[in-house]
C-alpha cells in the first residue's frame, strides 16, 4: 500500500535512466529536492557531469561502486556516503559483475556541504 507518508518501494517500477545501466525509483520529487533509489547494473558508467543548481549525494546500500568527485577516485563500501557539491564534476562507475544499489538525492540552492 502506498500513501503520501509511506512508499513501499516494492510496488514501484524501475524507470530506465538517461544513461544505459542506470534505473531508478522516485521516492520524493519536490521543487527544491529529490530522492530516489538507484540501481547501477554491472560495468555501467555515468559519465562525468556537474549540476549548476544543486548539491547531490549518494548512500551505498549494496555493491562497491566507484565515485569520481573533482577528479578524485573513491572506491566505496556499503554504507558509505558521498556528497557531490554544486558545480563540482562527478561520475559513478560500477566496475564489478554485480549490481549496485544507491540512495541518491539532490538539494537545489545548496552550494556548501
Amino acid at each position: 500500500m502506498e500513501t503520501t507518508n509511506n512508499i513501499r518501494t516494492t510496488f514501484l517500477n524501475w524507470t530506465k535512466g538517461k544513461v544505459p545501466g542506470f534505473s531508478g525509483k522516485d521516492l520524493m520529487n519536490l521543487e527544491n529536492a529529490s530522492f530516489k533509489l538507484v540501481k547501477v547494473e554491472p560495468n555501467a558508467k555515468y559519465p562525468v557531469h556537474i549540476h549548476p543548481d544543486k548539491t547531490e549525494f549518494a548512500f551505498v546500500i549494496e555493491g562497491k561502486p566507484e565515485f569520481i568527485i573533482n577528479q578524485i577516485n573513491y572506491v566505496s563500501e556499503i554504507h558509505d556516503f558521498f556528497i557531490f557539491p554544486q558545480n563540482i564534476p562527478h561520475a559513478i562507475i560500477n566496475n564489478t559483475d554485480e549490481p549496485c544499489l544507491l540512495l541518491v538525492g539532490g538539494i537545489k540552492g545548496c552550494s556548501k556541504n
